[in-house]
C-alpha cells in the first residue's frame, strides 16, 4: 500500500515539474481579449457560411452567402 502512495507522489511531483517548465502565457489586456473573442466569433461564422455555400444550389442563395463571407473577411482584416 505504501508503494502505491509513493508512486502517486512521484507522478504528482513530475506533473508539477512539467507545469513549471512550461512558459507562462502572456497576460492579455481586456481590449486584446475582446478582439480575440470577436475574431474567433467571426472565424466561426465564416466557416459556417463556407459549409453552407458548399451545399447551396440556388444561385441567389449562393450569392448571398458569398457576400456575407466577403463582409466577414472585411471585418477580420479590420481587426488586424
Amino acid at each position: 500500500m505504501a508503494r502505491g502512495w509513493e508512486s502517486k507522489s512521484v507522478e504528482q511531483q513530475q506533473a508539477e515539474m512539467s507545469e513549471r517548465d512550461k512558459p507562462a502565457r502572456p497576460q492579455l489586456t481586456p481590449e486584446q481579449r475582446e478582439r480575440d473573442r470577436k475574431r474567433q466569433g467571426l472565424l466561426l461564422s465564416r466557416s459556417h457560411l463556407s459549409r453552407q455555400l458548399e451545399a447551396a444550389e440556388n444561385p441567389r442563395h449562393r450569392q448571398m452567402l458569398a457576400d456575407a463571407i466577403t463582409e466577414l473577411d472585411r471585418q477580420l482584416s479590420s481587426l488586424e
